[in-house]
């Protein structure tokens, strides 16, 4: 007696089911596909993760750009308080005195008297007075290293 095909079979091993036997209609195509989410969801991660460094990094140089700036401006301001100093100083008579501390500056003002010209006509002398000012902040080397230099000439 031949077995019945449309009745199970009851006693023995279970035959072996192929992967493509298991996906009736959709065939060899699926079997390609297997695994490409996974290529992709890691393509996406590292993509959105280079974006996100890329734009901590922008961040950092331009929060240090912004802080250097800063920085530079007041040792700027620094300067002119030292120019200013010096023109006071040499309109007073005396010397100038230095260095000077200006929150956290140091401020080096140099005053040289470099010409005296006999005016007959005017009948006076007339000085000429180079202030030379360099405000530092910092010591070179460091990422808040801050440094100008400003020069004057004064008539008197």
């Amino acid at each position: 007696m031949r077995p019945d095909p449309k009745c199970p079979r009851r006693s023995g091993p279970r035959p072996r089911i192929r992967t493509i036997q298991k996906l009736r209609g959709h065939g060899l195509l699926l079997q390609k596909q297997h695994g490409f989410g996974l290529v992709a969801a890691m393509f996406l991660i590292i993509i959105i993760a280079g974006a996100i460094a890329a734009m901590w990094r922008i961040s950092t140089t331009q929060t240090a750009t912004s802080s250097l700036a800063l920085q530079q401006a007041r040792a700027y301001q620094a300067a002119r308080a030292g120019v200013e100093y010096g023109i006071a100083r040499t309109m007073g008579g005396s010397t100038c005195v230095s260095p000077i501390i200006l929150e956290g500056f140091k401020v080096t003002v140099d005053c040289v008297t470099f010409l005296e010209v006999d005016l007959p006509e005017e009948g006076r002398k007339a000085n000429f007075h180079n202030i030379a000012v360099t405000a530092e902040y910092g010591s070179a080397g460091h990422v808040d290293y801050a440094y100008r230099k400003l020069e004057a000439v004064v008539e008197l």
